[in-house]
């Protein structure tokens, strides 16, 4: 895997610091948010903002079909051991 840039390590710490920040702030369901609209469209902006300077360095390092990687986001894939794969005609 190709090391980061320190512009994308900038990208990254941005994009983790500002998750981390609206998922500590954001209220239970049917609570008042205390952040104003205007703030909240802000955040939003920002995160279109990084998305996109992502994709582009992504595009000119050849990587365009890579999507960014949350750390709490679940695996897409699930590793099965061999031992417990089924021979075809018997319950595994």
């Amino acid at each position: 895997m190709n090391e980061l840039s320190k512009e994308q390590q900038i990208l990254v710490a941005m994009r983790q610091t500002l998750s981390t920040i609206i998922r500590e702030i954001t209220p239970p369901p049917g609570m008042k948010h205390p952040l104003s609209e205007r703030a909240i469209e802000d955040v939003r902006q920002c995160f279109g903002l990084i998305a996109a300077r992502e994709k582009e360095l992504a595009d000119a390092d050849g990587r365009s079909g890579e999507l960014p990687y949350y750390t709490d986001s679940p695996p897409a894939a699930q590793v099965v051991p061999i031992g417990k794969i089924g021979k075809p005609g018997t319950k595994g």
